[in-house]
């Protein structure tokens, strides 16, 4: 479950980074105005990168011993949970976009499935 929950994320976080730095204005439809100033699209082409790193790291830590993924799995819980959250924040105080619904679900199962994976591990390993 582990190299699937890696390799999906890698992939989804890989395609955030790549719209982020190349589609900003598409990416950001209902939320980035069509007239955007270019230090907006500065900014939202600058978070493309971290996005790009942690897919890599993500990409790179689906062949690695189990033992070694803890780091990586409590850093994907902090990171999906807290996008998830301001997706739920967002949704429910009606300031997100409608696609914000759809972000919503995706980074909820992302949490669950880093979630799970964490909890299998530390009864593998007692």
């Amino acid at each position: 479950m582990a190299k699937l929950t890696f390799t999906i994320s890698a992939l989804y976080l890989a395609t955030v980074g790549l719209a982020l730095m190349f589609f900003p204005l598409q990416f950001g439809t209902g939320a980035v105005p069509k007239d955007a100033a270019p230090e907006l699209l500065a900014l939202l082409r600058l978070l493309g990168g971290p996005f790009l790193g942690i897919a890599v790291l993500n990409w790179l830590s689906r062949d690695v011993e189990a033992s070694a993924h803890r780091p990586v799995v409590l850093a994907n819980i902090v990171g999906f949970g807290t996008v998830a959250a301001n997706d739920i924040w967002g949704v429910a105080s009606g300031e997100a976009r409608d696609i914000a619904k759809i972000f919503l679900v995706v980074h909820l199962l992302f949490t669950f499935a880093f979630l799970a994976s964490a909890c299998s591990r530390q009864h593998v390993h007692r």
